[in-house]
């Protein structure tokens, strides 16, 4: 295989999040009295890193960011996790690539304890050897950082690795960091804004990256 190290985003990629997201951050909007934020859009904040959705989606001002970001952590542990469900076949596509002699990483900008939550929850802790993500303090949170990150945590080399992922945002990260990138169509993103930079192979399916690999 050309890879061997390989750094999947969550979110979309790994696990069918959409719905636990959408509820926490329902119940965050409500706890601030925002109203009128139109949520129905799922590529508007399932990738970017939450700040940025507060931010730009929601309106919140950088002095409600703290209190919302620990509100929403708050909710989805409580709950929104709970509704998490792996994609169909991802567990046999990982276990696959392992069987192939694949380091396999999640790389996500969730916060890093709360994705190892997650993972552990989905049944698919046993298939990784790293799960990175973002830090408390909202560092480490865009792809071109958690990208070398990973791969450094899996000792291996940014010439040998491939991201996965299906938003902008991954491909972005991957593009910056010079390394690879496979979109996932079957996630949350939107095709045209993966397109831009220039994606080595397309996942239709999960089994489909098998096939791409």
């Amino acid at each position: 295989m050309k890879y061997k190290y390989i750094l999947f985003d969550l979110d979309g990629t790994v696990s069918e999040s959409a719905e636990g997201i959408r509820w926490s951050l329902e119940r965050t909007l409500e706890k601030f009295g925002v109203t009128g934020v139109d949520l129905s859009d799922y590529t508007k904040y399932i990738g970017p890193p939450l700040k940025d959705t507060l931010l730009n989606l929601c309106g919140f001002t950088e002095e409600m960011c703290d209190g919302g970001y620990e509100a929403y952590k708050n909710f989805y542990a409580e709950k929104g996790k709970l509704m998490n469900k792996p994609y169909e076949n991802i567990a046999e596509v990982l276990s696959e690539l392992r069987k192939r002699g694949c380091k396999l990483a999640v790389c996500t900008s969730k916060l890093e304890q709360t994705a190892e939550i997650v993972i552990r929850e989905l049944g698919l802790d046993g298939y990784f050897d790293e799960i990175c993500g973002s830090n408390r303090d909202s560092t480490r949170k865009d792809k071109k950082d958690l990208i070398p990150y990973a791969v450094g945590k899996l000792g291996g080399t940014l010439d040998q690795s491939v991201m996965l992922g299906d938003t902008w945002y991954d491909a972005q990260g991957a593009y910056l960091c010079g390394v690879d990138f496979i979109a996932c169509s079957y996630g949350y993103g939107e095709d045209k804004a993966m397109e831009r930079f220039k994606p080595v192979a397309w996942a239709n399916t999960p089994l489909d990256i098998l096939n791409v690999l």
